[in-house]
């Protein structure tokens, strides 16, 4: 499949790594973007977005291991190996920098490879990301509870799914936050045709969620942040990670930027793909790439402290968006 930006084509291209076959799309030449996706969806979600941004960038979308045209072998699915794998199949692509955009959970594995690599890490955007705050859609706390991979089968019959689908149209009718979602969510239940890929899915699920909501968050570790470049986005009726985490995000990392598009759910990218892509294209045009350092990161480790400066241009803003 592909796409003309231009002089570029996006199209599916494949590398092994560790054995196992990684999918990912990329287009494009210049400073390198990576869109890392949220659970159960693939690098299909960025297609509204990627011809436009692949006109200025280097875009490089991954489908995640055990998700998209990616194997899915039995495997570690916990946040800490899929920043290493972001970190290997940048490496055997030769990019050494990048400004790492996530959705979800691809946010928090965004936000794990600029704890893990900061060397390699130049802005960090992370949009209705997970790894926050412990709090979760409930629909997400019990896909981890046992029978969860009976529930996503059936939902695939066509009798549940056309009870579900006029549901769906009810909530949109009533104009209900999740209504504004359940087209987008029910696209990831058909991206999980068979048992291996619901497998996988559900493997994902419960190394960062439990039935009490997000087993772990970033907030204790939000001051390395200090010095990197930053921007939440949020939709405003968001009910998959509700948006107070925004503001929690905005406050424990000084210096951020807010953007909420106040009619979006949770995948803003995609409710408004023009408006998200100028809000990215601003913010990398108004921000200079982190600049690693070593000491400082010793120092903050050491003390918890970061070393008050004053905000960057268009920084540390909140920004809404109809």
């Amino acid at each position: 499949m592909t796409s003309p930006t231009g002089s570029s084509q996006i199209r599916m291209r494949f590398r092994t790594v560790h054995g196992h076959r990684r999918a990912f799309r990329m287009a494009g030449k210049g400073r390198a973007i990576l869109l890392i996706h949220g659970i159960g969806d693939s690098s299909d979600t960025w297609r509204d977005v990627m011809p436009g941004l692949a006109r200025s960038y280097r875009v490089i979308a991954p489908d995640l291991l055990g998700h998209g045209a990616s194997d899915k072998p039995r495997a570690d699915y916990s946040l800490a190996a899929y920043a290493n794998g972001m970190r290997d199949l940048l490496g055997v692509l030769g990019i050494e920098r990048v400004t790492l955009v996530g959705h979800s959970l691809g946010g928090a594995v965004a936000m794990q490879f600029a704890y893990q690599f900061p060397e390699r890490c130049e802005r960090l955007v992370l949009v209705g990301t997970g790894g926050i705050s412990r709090q979760v859609t409930p629909l997400l706390r019990a896909a981890t509870l046992p029978g969860a991979g009976l529930l996503l089968t059936a939902l695939r019959m066509p009798t549940m799914r056309a009870q579900v689908g006029l549901a769906v149209k009810a909530l949109q009718f009533l104009d209900t936050g999740l209504g504004v979602d359940a087209p987008d969510l029910l696209r990831v239940v058909d991206a999980l045709p068979d048992g291996i890929s619901r497998n996988a899915f559900i493997r994902t699920l419960r190394a960062v969620v439990d039935w009490r909501g997000q087993v772990g968050t970033m907030l204790d570790r939000c001051y390395l942040a200090q010095g990197m470049p930053t921007m939440l986005v949020w939709g405003g009726r968001d009910q998959v990670v509700p948006s107070t985490h925004a503001g929690l995000g905005h406050v424990a990392m000084p210096g951020s930027r807010l953007e909420i598009f106040e009619d979006a759910g949770h995948f803003p990218f995609r409710t408004d793909p023009r408006r998200f892509e100028t809000v990215l294209r601003d913010f990398i045009a108004t921000t200079e790439p982190a600049q690693y350092s070593a000491e400082q990161w010793r120092r903050m480790l050491r003390t918890r402290k970061t070393t008050v400066r004053a905000p960057a241009p268009d920084t540390d803003r909140v920004t809404r968006t109809a």
